[in-house]
């Protein structure tokens, strides 16, 4: 697309000699007032009195990366946690525990509750015990702890495994096993999260950077919280990294509906940069719990959780409809994807189904038809491809099914779920479209893949390519992400970010 600027339109910015993906010939992208003002044939000389010219030397721009999933306060605490990702069983888990105990003289890695006076309770994160061969104790890990509060939170976040001192800390009931699952699960989280908010923020900012750098403009931030103040504290601050979309939970729809927000809004006091997200509401659980409602029973038996009924489902997205939010309904199983259709179609109302990890043949299509769009982390499907073969034995064909979703004509917006997996959608994109990461493992169900394209679209918003009249937030890329290499694709170089025009990563 190309626009020539009339005198009365002298841009901003011009970022001379860019080419977007595919192009063989570079373009100049004029800015003006943090909008794409015209797009036009590189000249050389494209310089207007009192405008900055940025010459970008035939490297690639795209639209900003979206990661439409996100827990981004639980993001910057596992980057600061204990990682137990790489641990192969509960024992393997136990003994990293033990290590880090053995050295916590080192410089207190592994980040604890940081409050003074006390004794700090270790936090770990990123355990998966759906592919473990032995099962999670409390006598295990008692054992290694020696007294000293532990508490250890699944990659999925729907589990958490204690020793009995952190139990009695936080005044919880566990069983032999030492695990709280679900709601149980999240309550602990929130409260081990509670850490002094200088801190906290510091974590955000460091992470959100780092998602700068890899071409992100914005998040849909999904914590388990009143999530408007934290964001607005944080932008007051002085944050501003990224566009943040703050969703928002059933328990504070009241609350919401009560100070007037939508979804979409623009909050006042956000710099422009925050707004109101959408209305999160979970179903079920998650496929490392084996939780997510299904249709066929697991094979350890039972159908998983329906975590809210279809009723009240169906109430509250008639609620959201009336306010003004777009629901984003959390559905892994199949059973739990068909009732998150069914309450969209009874509600006359679009929105999102976030994760639809597990989906019925009949159900594909329903996706496109009732405008649902499905939020998805391709990411996931490496990281549970054992777990899912071992739990939907015989059915894998539809899970984690992207390919199935556009081909029946369903619009896709790629995330991560961080901290579940890391905030980078070349990581998720490459997922998407290899199946398989360059670890000796061949793709995973590689007709679920999508094309690179594809990929782009969907963490674009839609977009895909530079647009006249789009917002200028933008990334710059030292290699075409269409022909790169999958080594190259994955690890994108970017070059430089841009929100509104203004250079939040790279520049000059």
């Amino acid at each position: 697309m190309s626009e020539q600027l009339g005198s009365r339109l002298s841009p901003d910015l011009v970022l001379a000699a860019v080419r977007q993906p595919g192009d063989d010939t570079c373009s100049d992208v004029h800015i003006r007032n943090g909008v794409v003002a015209a797009v036009s044939p590189s000249t050389g000389n494209s310089g207007v009195a009192g405008t900055r010219v940025e010459a970008l030397d035939g490297r690639y721009i795209i639209p900003g990366l979206w990661d439409e999933h996100v827990h981004m306060t639980q993001w910057a605490l596992a980057s600061n946690r204990l990682d137990l990702s790489g641990a192969g069983s509960a024992r393997e888990a136990a003994a990293v525990v033990a290590a880090h105990l053995a050295g916590a003289h080192l410089a207190g890695a592994g980040g604890g509750d940081a409050v003074p006076g006390t004794v700090q309770t270790l936090v770990g994160v990123g355990f998966r015990d759906a592919v473990w061969t032995d099962l999670p104790t409390l006598d295990l890990l008692d054992g290694v702890t020696h007294g000293r509060p532990t508490a250890l939170i699944s990659h999925d976040l729907h589990c958490v495994w204690l020793n009995s001192a952190a139990a009695r800390r936080y005044g919880v009931q566990v069983d032999a096993g030492g695990l709280l699952r679900e709601e149980p699960a999240f309550a602990l989280t929130r409260e081990l999260g509670k850490l002094p908010d200088t801190v906290v923020d510091a974590w955000v900012q460091k992470t959100a950077q780092a998602a700068a750098a890899r071409g992100v403009v914005g998040i849909v931030d999904f914590e388990m919280t009143w999530n408007r103040s934290p964001w607005l504290r944080r932008i007051s601050g002085g944050f501003d990294a990224l566009r943040v979309e703050a969703g928002v939970y059933p328990q504070d729809l009241d609350r919401a509906v009560a100070e007037g927000l939508r979804t979409g809004l623009e909050v006042a006091g956000g710099g422009g940069l925050l707004t109101v997200g959408p209305l999160k509401v979970l179903i079920d659980g998650s496929l490392n719990t084996r939780t997510a409602y299904c249709v066929d029973p697991y094979p350890s038996g039972g159908h998983g959780l329906l975590t809210v009924g279809e009723a009240e489902l169906l109430a509250l997205l008639l609620r959201a409809r009336q306010a003004g939010f777009v629901p984003a309904v959390h559905a892994i199983g199949d059973a739990a994807n068909r009732v998150a259709l069914d309450a969209f179609e009874a509600a006359g109302i679009a929105g999102r189904v976030e994760h639809a990890q597990f989906v019925r043949n009949e159900d594909f299509a329903r996706f496109g038809r009732l405008g649902v769009i499905a939020s998805v982390q391709p990411a996931h499907a490496l990281d549970d491809r054992d777990a899912a073969e071992a739990n939907w034995p015989g059915r894998t064909d539809r899970s984690f099914p992207l390919r199935s979703l556009v081909a029946a004509g369903a619009r896709l917006a790629l995330g991560s779920d961080a901290p579940v997996a890391p905030l980078d959608p070349w990581t998720a994109m490459s997922a998407a479209t290899t199946r398989a990461r360059q670890d000796g493992r061949g793709p995973w169900h590689a007709e679920q893949a999508l094309t690179r394209q594809e990929a782009l679209t969907a963490s674009t918003r839609g977009r895909g390519r530079i647009r006249v009249g789009d917002p200028a937030d933008l990334a710059v890329l030292d290699v075409d992400p269409l022909t790169a290499s999958e080594a190259e694709f994955a690890a994108m170089p970017v070059a430089a970010t841009l929100i509104a025009g203004r250079f939040k990563y790279g520049g000059v």
